[in-house]
């Protein structure tokens, strides 16, 4: 019996989509005790990731993606409903 190697890409399975970014971002600054769509706010203004914790990866995540993409999506999900 012959074995075959699977490949499998670890980034592509550990993408998350906008939205679980944007609730994971706001769980922790919850977490912090930090109000989490002021932050939020805060940042997608001004760009400056220090209104992001860095606690559970938090900032890094939420800089990954374009704020016009962020904008884009609340929107999107807002008109929606």
């Amino acid at each position: 019996m012959e074995r075959k190697t699977i490949m499998f890409d670890a980034a592509k399975t550990q993408q998350k989509t906008t939205k679980e970014i944007l609730e994971a971002v706001y769980a922790a600054l919850e977490e912090r005790g930090y109000n989490g769509i002021d932050q939020m706010v805060g940042y997608i203004l001004s760009g400056d990731p220090s209104y992001i914790t860095s606690h559970n990866n938090a900032r890094m995540m939420i800089s990954r993606i374009d704020r016009d993409d962020l904008v884009e999506e609340i929107l999107k999900d807002y008109l929606k409903k």
